[in-house]
């Protein structure tokens, strides 16, 4: 789990700052938090990083999905492309928007495809929400082209792939918004967070604004500010961002760990000829958060993950799996809700219980993946490429 492995000092002194004023909101309190201003400066540190003009911080990732909607205009009976292999979250925010998830096929990158997100666009088709899946990205250029032209906005939610990059652009700035997750489980953590990235000064001043009550955080008094929108409260806490910022700084090393020893393994799994790899298309400047590969077929792969699991080694078949994969997300299909959503009153809302994506199942049905840790030595990384090698070349005889 990438960044909780690297809990430390610094990240309790960040802490330590926030619990020395006792100001634990973001804003205002100008004089009694002596100086300490945690979600600023994330915001700060993380747009230079990307080289974009604004960072807005906020609750959550799922927060951060929802921000980005607001930012560019999506609602009420909009069409939103969305992928059927990701965490649920991004289709959630785009139910609370009261727009539509329409779900498209992913290709061999675990993305969505350029191909399966021009055959699910319609003319009521607002937005794209391209996740960046599992350490690696989309054809992100592809698709980002593609809704240019055919005048549909690209958000990506790049939580899953912070830090990776294709031909010199990080994840999260091709698209007018870019937005992350810091959760538990997320490549960095703040516990819970999130931020949104845009270069549309607009989109931003919706984005801070709708992520606290519709403030226009002019001034220093925040019983005077003006409230030019309606909003909700997305805020982050500074104990959060605190977190969040000492883990930020420690990016750049938790990414090279992770890509020397996804190295470790993957040289050693190219031995066995019946095995083939995500693709990737700019392989060196990934995230590197898992190691997946493909068997023949649904069988083969069955056959080989309970293999691992019988040598206790981890990993995931994510088409059994409850958290990932549309096709187990029961509550989406019967639309099991605390309460009536506007999707279930929209004539073009799409049957959730009969979804069918054939491209996409042909390859989760044969995928696995193994998730790599930042903290393995090199021979701790090294025996477990022996022992895949060993346990799937036996699985497979």
């Amino acid at each position: 789990m990438a960044g909780t492995e690297l809990f430390g000092d610094e990240e309790r002194k960040e802490v330590a700052d926030v619990m020395e004023t006792g100001i634990f909101i973001r804003y205002n309190q100008d004089d009694a938090r002596n100086g300490h201003w945690k979600a600023k400066t994330f915001e700060k540190e993380f747009s230079d990083y990307h080289n974009i003009k604004y960072t807005h911080m906020c609750a959550s990732g799922t927060a951060a999905d929802a921000i980005s909607l607001a930012a560019c205009g999506v609602g009420a009976g909009d069409e939103v492309v969305v992928s059927p292999f990701s965490f649920i979250a991004p289709v959630e925010a785009v139910l609370a928007a009261g727009a539509i998830p329409v779900f498209a096929d992913i290709d061999e990158t675990l993305c969505l495809s350029p191909e399966g997100i021009e055959a699910a666009i319609t003319p009521k088709t607002k937005a794209v929400l391209l996740v960046h899946v599992f350490g690696a990205m989309a054809r992100t250029q592809e698709i980002a082209d593609l809704c240019e032209t055919k005048g549909v906005t690209l958000i990506e939610d790049a939580a899953p792939a912070l830090g990776a990059s294709q031909n010199g652009k990080l994840a999260g700035t091709f698209g007018k918004v870019g937005c992350y997750s810091f959760d538990f489980y997320k490549i960095i953590t703040a516990g819970e967070g999130g931020a949104m990235i845009t270069n549309d000064e607009s989109a931003y001043n919706t984005a801070h604004m709708f992520a606290d009550h519709g403030h226009d955080h002019i001034g220093d008094n925040r019983g005077m500010e003006e409230h030019p929108i309606l909003g909700f409260n997305y805020r982050v806490s500074e104990l959060h961002a605190a977190v969040g910022l000492a883990q930020f700084r420690k990016l750049d090393t938790i990414i090279a760990a992770l890509r020397k020893n996804k190295t470790i393994l993957k040289d050693g799994l190219k031995s066995i000829p019946e095995l083939t790899f995500r693709r990737i298309d700019d392989e060196a400047n990934e995230s590197a958060t898992f190691l997946s590969f493909f068997l023949k077929d649904k069988a083969t792969a069955e056959h080989v993950k309970a293999a691992l699991d019988d040598a206790g080694i981890g990993s995931a078949y994510w088409v059994t799996n409850k958290y990932h994969y549309v096709h187990n997300w029961e509550h989406l299909k019967e639309m099991k809700v605390a309460a009536k959503m506007p999707v279930s009153m929209l004539e073009n809302a799409p049957d959730y219980r009969n979804i069918s994506l054939p491209i996409s199942e042909g390859i989760m049905e044969r995928l696995l993946m193994v998730e790599i840790k930042v903290l393995w030595r090199d021979e701790e990384a090294t025996a477990l490429r022996d022992k895949l090698v060993t346990t799937i070349s036996n699985a497979l005889k």
